[in-house]
């Protein structure tokens, strides 16, 4: 099962397995550059006055319940896959627990953001809107349209708790705009992992390669190997049309690229942001990567074409049939190249390993700490009586331990169980098949009960709900992350104001352009390396120097008013 979903940024669609989802895990703060802001972000209400349904002793760790019954508008993002019932138990559940009954306005999942961006902005938006990753905020709140959440944070103890014990304050305070106030609360993770890495063949890396690579060198070396031991194969492949490949690979050259390209500027070490595309170190990752093309190393047609996983050439069916023996991908992939090779090599036969994204010269380093999904409000949401039980409810049914597991699992002893160590056993009639759990259960909880669903459940998650339903396999990537690699300090914020971020999008929408087409011509060999100084001028023509510094403007600015 597979869908298309767009990244972090909420810029480059991308598609990958339903057991993969997300994480889809790429710098997020890199994006808050261009963050746009109000004049002064509304005026604060008082929530004592319009606190209708509001519990007065709703506390961290506790579960909230209105006082009376209200409804509440949400947007409902619905995946064609997985058709949205009023039958679902989740529905049911979530009202008799809290009081509260969700109203949805459903929109498809094949044109979600605008169909978002149309509601937003013709004022007929549902008063909460999920799904929301950072930066997505950015064109609405200089309307007035949506509410600056970071006033109301108060209210919301669980936020407050997680954002401490999980030690994420300063990423929340890279979300402020350049009012100082942020207008979204992200999904908060407990660790924070690339979703997106290499797979790779084990046993074929250890026989013939010289053991699992731990740099983009020793990767070379195996890759090498590899490829005399298989001459018909390109042991190297992405099929992500390189975006994937150039995210996770640029972080150990001390560069972004790829999906967390996001703004192109970065810091340059100094608290400046610098472009990162003419840059030595984004130089340096280009001419690596040229040189394994030159020397047939990669799969070429992975990195202009995406993956559909419908055979034909697909890179799932070229690691089957043992012409590819590395590749981009998430767990759901490492369970998808499983799958394929049971039907080729048998299974038994090989063994397949999510590996930490290779360190480089810039250290064994990785993306910085990310943000999941979380929502913003309308801000018509401060007329509403029921103001403040909504932000306890949102608080609960975001942030709160129980009711996170009660979304991802159903109810306890219903549809799963949990032992004294905590560990989670899905009841024998019921299967999740997104992540392929129980495969023979008559129930699906996610298809026919509404659990598991992508509006909800794939936001904050502590360490031990993450690894509850993903392979043990997954939980070792896990740890040898952890373990073994640092996360990059995300980029300093430089939030633009509306006028700024109108001159941002003209100059970096063809400087970008001009990136990613030439990015790929260098490392294809159309284009000789020798031209470097070349392309760095055609950028130049194109406005980078206005766009740097007006970029590095908004940095200073936001630096005086908030230090």
């Amino acid at each position: 099962m597979r869908r298309v979903m767009s990244e972090v940024f909420g810029q480059t669609p991308v598609r990958v397995s339903r057991r993969g989802i997300f994480g889809a895990s790429i710098a997020a703060s890199s994006v808050l550059a261009l963050a746009s802001c109000s004049d002064d972000g509304g005026e604060e209400v008082d929530v004592d006055e319009l606190s209708k349904g509001a519990m007065d002793d709703f506390a961290a760790d506790s579960q909230f319940k209105a006082t009376e019954p209200f409804s509440l508008s949400l947007l409902w993002t619905e995946w064609p896959e997985l058709p949205i019932t009023d039958s679902w138990q989740f529905f049911t559940e979530i009202e008799k627990r809290t009081n509260v009954k969700l109203e949805t306005t459903i929109i498809p999942f094949s044109d979600a953001v605008e169909k978002r961006s149309l509601l937003i902005s013709a004022g007929d938006a549902p008063m909460v809107i999920p799904i929301i990753y950072t930066g997505d905020e950015n064109s609405f709140v200089s309307s007035g349209a949506i509410l600056p959440i970071s006033d109301y944070v108060e209210h919301m103890p669980h936020f407050q708790k997680y954002v401490e014990e999980w030690d994420l304050g300063d990423m929340i305070d890279n979300l402020k705009q350049a009012d100082g106030k942020y207008y979204m609360l992200p999904g908060l993770q407990e660790v924070s992992v690339p979703v997106f890495t290499l797979i790779i063949r084990k046993d074929v890396f250890e026989t013939v390669g010289g053991g699992i690579p731990e740099t983009w060198d020793e990767m070379r070396e195996a890759l090498v190997k590899i490829k005399a031991e298989y001459p018909d194969s390109y042991p190297l492949a992405d099929g992500f049309e390189a975006m994937s490949m150039l995210n996770y690979a640029a972080h150990a050259f001390g560069a972004q690229a790829g999906w967390g390209f996001g703004t192109g500027m970065m810091d340059d070490g100094s608290g400046k942001l610098q472009y990162t595309a003419v840059s030595a170190e984004y130089k340096e990752m280009v001419e690596f990567f040229r040189g394994l093309v030159a020397d047939g190393l990669v799969d070429t047609d992975s990195l202009t074409a995406a993956d559909d996983g419908s055979g034909g050439g697909s890179v799932t069916e070229k690691f089957a049939n043992e012409l590819v023996f590395a590749a981009s991908g998430s767990n759901g992939t490492a369970s998808d190249f499983a799958v394929a090779l049971n039907e080729t090599v048998g299974e038994g036969n090989y063994e397949v390993l999510q590996i930490a994204p290779p360190g480089g010269p810039a250290g064994m380093v990785c993306e910085p700490r990310n943000f999941w999904n979380g929502f913003m409000l309308n801000s018509e949401i401060t007329e509403s009586e029921n103001f403040l039980a909504t932000l306890q409810f949102l608080d609960w049914i975001y942030y709160n331990p129980e009711a996170r597991e009660l979304l991802r699992w159903g109810v306890l002893d219903e549809t799963y169980t949990k032992d004294a160590d905590g560990k989670i056993t899905l009841n024998p009639e019921f299967r999740l098949d997104a992540f392929n759990i129980n495969p023979d259960g008559e129930t699906d909880i996610q298809k026919d009960l509404g659990w598991s669903n992508s509006v909800f459940a794939d936001s904050t998650e502590s360490r031990a709900l993450k690894e509850s339903y993903n392979t043990p396999t997954f939980v070792e990537y896990i740890d040898s992350v952890l373990a073994t690699r640092t996360p990059r300090d995300p980029n300093p914020p430089a939030p633009l104001d509306e006028l700024e971020l109108e001159q941002a999008a003209l100059l970096s929408t063809p400087i970008k352009d001009t990136v990613d087409t030439n990015t790929l011509r260098f490392i294809m060999g159309e284009r000789d390396i020798a031209e470097w100084d070349d392309y760095v001028a055609e950028l130049e023509s194109q406005g980078l120097a206005d766009y740097i510094s007006l970029i590095n403007g908004a940095r200073d600015r936001f630096e005086e008013e908030n230090s």
